[in-house]
């Protein structure tokens, strides 16, 4: 029997200011936040429905020392973090934080792909079953978007890694090629070569909202910004890119307006 494909399982949110972070989000996004009550860390939960979907943490000192700004991140599952880690090496991507044990929950690496796109990998220690995930529910992440340095060569690095196909390609004209992924035979993101103007590859997390105009409303009320103004996507979904009142960008989708 085949392995399961690898799947993004968290998304956490690394700023300057947490507090304000967690109340910005808890209105444009309508997350419920509380405390992960775990032995000297600071480290807040946010909820959607009561079901934990991400994290929120002040960036480390160590983090700030190499210039990281606020940013989000997501976390894929693996079934051994200190193998995938040397796959990653293998392969072209750098090392940035060596495995390492969270006490009661999992192992962890924070690593890059060959173009410098940072993600993490993890294995759950926890026992916990997940809950069923609603990809399409409000207060989940409905889409992952990887601004690569090399779309092709970060779809086959990704690809090759973690068991994710092909899904439908939309060639774009001067932006190139957009090239969606499946995880299990369901579309979840979509990969493109970067534009000029974005200075790193990077990962975007697309958060489901009802509506979008009422969410962007609440995004520049709350002190965010708009990167990309509103405008609808294949499919009929409405999308905006943004970034929150510390610089972490964002992306939120909406069925309607």
């Amino acid at each position: 029997m085949s392995q399961p494909c690898s799947k993004f399982v968290w998304y956490e949110l690394m700023t300057s200011d947490a507090q304000a972070a967690a109340a910005f989000y808890r209105s444009v996004v309508g997350w419920d936040t509380k405390d992960a009550d775990m032995p000297g860390s600071d480290y807040t939960l946010f909820l959607a429905k009561g079901t934990d979907v991400g994290g929120l943490m002040t960036l480390p000192e160590q983090a700030c020392a190499m210039g990281v700004p606020p940013c989000w991140t997501g976390y894929v599952s693996v079934d051994d973090v200190d193998a995938y880690t040397a796959r990653v090496k293998a392969a072209g991507g750098q090392l940035v934080r060596e495995p390492e044990d969270i006490p009661g929950v999992g192992r962890f690496a924070v690593v890059t792909d060959p173009y410098g796109a940072v993600f993490n990998l993890f294995k759950d220690y926890s026992g916990q079953t997940p809950a069923p995930i609603e990809p399409d529910a409000p207060g989940r992440v409905g889409w992952h978007e990887l601004h690569a340095g090399d779309g092709a060569g970060a779809f086959a690095f990704y690809s090759s890694l973690f068991r994710w196909t092909r899904a439908e390609a939309m060639d774009m004209g001067p932006l190139g090629v957009y090239q969606m992924f499946a995880i299990d035979g369901v579309p979840v993101g979509g990969m493109m070569t970067k534009t000029a103007e974005v200075a790193q590859p990077f990962w975007l997390y697309y958060f489901n909202v009802a509506a979008l105009d009422a969410a962007v409303a609440r995004v520049t009320e709350g002190g965010g910004k708009l990167l990309v103004e509103p405008h609808e996507v294949p499919g009929g979904s409405w999308i905006v890119n943004c970034t929150d009142p510390q610089g972490a960008v964002f992306a939120l989708v909406a069925p309607k307006r």
